[in-house]
């Protein structure tokens, strides 16, 4: 029997509208918890080491998360699996708020990091889904609320911070708030059936294109190696978002003698470019296609943080930090984006491989590069991103599904 390509569900406003509401809840999400970490790390009594340990639950969870998403969502359906976990996180943050100690802490962090990365797989698999139907892109946009999504996060719980509003009051609050705005929007996604992927191209029965043999078995070992290189570029992408965000600070505090209120520019001016290069991502990936956008793109960021370091001033550290974000915007939509579209592989499978790899970056990127700078010093060690994001310069072909 042939296998029936599965075609498009048609364009959906409504479900376009409740996917980039998942994705900017996630962010908030993400981010709401962030800001109270030095309240909690207070209420506990921990040291800096002790609290940094603990962190390590939040990103573990995810990382075993993402390698069971593509099941759970092939079983259940995005539909069904991103409200549900967008639930989970709501009630991960209870915990969170009342951890005792540290055990407690390490656990209900594990717990947030596993609800956050399957919400993840899950939304970037109905947005997939809802980009194919519009038949042009939208994922960078969809990412773009996901930055407007941490952005508001943290100015509510700077607020909640500055008014010493107690953190358990402060998660309870937000579980409940996102939760309430989360699941009656999500009754608008697109059902488990727009999460088939289309398979190859079938020949005349009992040729070379039916199902098992030669061509669609080659074709699903060249998704396979595509696969691979969209995880890889996924990392290197990550590895310089996760350095970023820990060490550009320290590097403008420590190595290059500014204020407190300075030392924050770099990250800041990385997460505002980010921000504003996906909301514009969509229109350009749609006229010069996403290879071209990738190599563009990794070249600026490479280029401007390896000069920015290399003028070692402070204005030019913060230009640097905020050309690498403008840079690597469209990387993570695009590459899940292609992931999402690979012939043969489920959408939620092949993202939940991208994510899981690319995760690996947020996780061990920022240890691996302080192990360098105590060596080196931190301006070198800094100058692993740079590295990392020029080899997507050679790696973008691989996203070139991501444009059909």
């Amino acid at each position: 029997m042939i296998t029936e390509r599965s075609a498009p569900p048609a364009p959906s406003p409504r479900a376009r509208f409740a996917v980039t509401l998942a994705f900017a809840v996630h962010g908030f999400f993400t981010a709401a918890w962030m800001v109270r970490i030095p309240q909690i790390k207070d209420d506990l009594g921990l040291s800096e080491g002790t609290m940094g340990l603990a962190l390590l639950g939040a990103p573990l969870g995810l990382v075993v998360a993402v390698r069971s998403a593509g099941a759970l969502i092939g079983r259940w359906g995005s539909q069904a699996v991103t409200p549900a976990s967008g639930a989970a996180c709501a009630v991960s943050l209870i915990p969170l708020g009342l951890a005792g100690n540290l055990g407690a802490l390490v656990c209900s962090l594990a717990l947030l990091g596993a609800s956050l990365g399957l919400m993840d797989v899950a939304m970037n698999a109905q947005g997939v889904a809802i980009e194919r139907s519009y038949g042009r892109p939208l994922m960078s946009g969809l990412h773009g609320w996901y930055s407007v999504g941490t952005l508001l996060a943290a100015l509510v719980g700077s607020a909640a911070a500055h008014a010493a509003v107690p953190v358990p009051l402060h998660f309870a609050a937000v579980a409940a708030v996102l939760t309430a705005v989360l699941l009656p929007g999500c009754r608008n996604l697109l059902d488990r059936s727009a999460d088939a992927m289309p398979e190859p191209e079938p020949a005349t029965p009992g040729g070379p294109g039916e199902p098992g043999g030669p061509v669609r078995d080659g074709t699903v070992r060249t998704a396979r190696w595509s696969l691979a290189l969209l995880g890889i570029i996924g990392l290197c992408s990550f590895v310089g978002e996760g350095a970023v965000g820990d060490w550009s600070a320290i590097y403008l505090r420590e190595d290059l003698g500014t204020g407190p209120g300075t030392a924050g520019l770099g990250y800041a001016g990385c997460a505002v470019a980010m921000t504003l290069g996906r909301f514009t991502g969509d229109r350009i990936v749609a006229r010069f296609g996403p290879v071209r956008v990738l190599r563009a793109g990794s070249l600026v960021a490479a280029a401007g943080l390896g000069l920015g370091l290399a003028a070692h001033h402070p204005a030019a550290a913060v230009a640097g930090f905020t050309l690498f974000g403008l840079g690597v915007a469209a990387v993570a939509p695009v590459t899940f984006s292609a992931a999402g579209n690979l012939p043969g592989i489920p959408a939620a499978t092949g993202i939940s491989r991208v994510t899981g790899v690319g995760y690996l970056g947020v996780l061990g990127g920022p240890p691996v590069i302080g192990f360098i700078a105590q060596g080196t010093g931190l301006g070198w060690a800094l100058g692993v991103p740079v590295a990392l994001v020029g080899l997507i310069v050679l790696l973008a072909p691989a996203t070139a599904t991501a444009g059909r």
